[in-house]
């Protein structure tokens, strides 16, 4: 096995990275991820990281780092007081959450559930809801936090999905990424 690393800034740990203008400069963070199967056993497939699976980040311009993962996937099965549908006028669609948690290692961090997204086979991808309702699942993943070296944030974020549907991979992306990260969604 070998360890790859790819060149990625986190957008989960940075504000501008939400879609806000900075007047900061851009910058690439550099991210180390858990090995992964030899490139020669699917060329042509690209392999997803696993739940649970974390990417170390180094932010050189904050001088701080996390590792951020995402712990899983639930899709349908929430009983709450607005449906998806009745929020965003479709039919079919249902509540989805995504588990994700991040620890800083070094410094001071920021969080954000914007730069996540679902990914589906036919290229459709579904960001999270802009939305939030006292009784969504808990623990809610903060829309914007600091977290200091040695802490961490947990907590899922919701999604308007379509039910009869499941997204192929969850994708931790910004404008400042170069290659997303992305893990893989198990069927059922």
């Amino acid at each position: 096995m070998r360890t790859q690393s790819t060149a990625i800034a986190v957008g989960l740990l940075l504000l501008p990275l939400t879609g806000c203008s900075s007047d900061e400069p851009k910058t690439a963070a550099s991210a180390t991820t858990a090995p992964r199967a030899d490139a020669s056993s699917a060329p042509s497939a690209p392999k997803y990281l696993a739940f649970g699976q974390a990417i170390e980040v180094n932010i050189p311009t904050d001088n701080s780092a996390a590792k951020t993962t995402v712990l899983g996937y639930q899709q349908g099965g929430y009983t709450t007081r607005t449906s998806a549908d009745q929020e965003f006028n479709t039919k079919g669609y249902v509540w989805a959450t995504v588990e994700i948690k991040v620890c800083a290692t070094k410094g001071t961090v920021r969080t954000s559930r914007y730069p996540w997204v679902l990914a589906y086979a036919d290229g459709t991808r579904i960001e999270p809801s802009g939305v939030t309702y006292g009784d969504f699942p808990k623990p809610e993943y903060p829309y914007d936090a600091k977290v200091k070296a040695g802490d961490c944030v947990r907590g899922k974020t919701v999604f308007p999905v379509p039910g009869n549907q499941r997204p192929e991979r969850i994708v931790y992306t910004t404008e400042l990424l170069p290659t997303p990260a992305e893990w893989a969604v198990p069927a059922k």
